[in-house]
């Protein structure tokens, strides 16, 4: 599996959304991508995200963190991971305005954190 084999067929939108969401992690530190079977990871020395989906005018995103964040306006869905302490926070992008500070501060949160 290569990321080329997820980029294919997408919009030209969504592309651009996709690679405007990985410069702007690239603007906090630098990362990597990995492709996994059903996924890209987006990691540096530990997995930071997940792009979990590339749809028609979106880009999916799951920020694994160890506990809830639910006092904010960016995560659609927040679910725990069942028999562990991780906390899946889902973020979908539709616009470049959609990455905004709070966004941008879960963004360094997920890049600072230890795993």
């Amino acid at each position: 599996m290569q990321i080329t084999d997820f980029l294919n067929k997408k919009t030209d939108y969504t592309l651009e959304l996709f690679l405007f969401f990985i410069d702007e992690f690239n603007e906090i530190g630098e990362v990597e991508l990995r492709p996994l079977k059903s996924m890209i990871a987006i990691q540096s020395n530990h997995n930071l995200a997940y792009i979990t989906q590339l749809g028609e005018n979106f880009v999916h995103i799951v920020f694994p963190f160890n506990q809830p964040f639910n006092d904010n306006f960016c995560f659609t869905k927040i679910a725990q991971v069942p028999g562990i302490s991780q906390y899946n926070h889902h973020l979908r992008l539709y616009y470049k305005e959609d990455i905004n500070d709070e966004v941008r501060s879960f963004m360094k949160m997920a890049y600072q954190a230890k795993n």
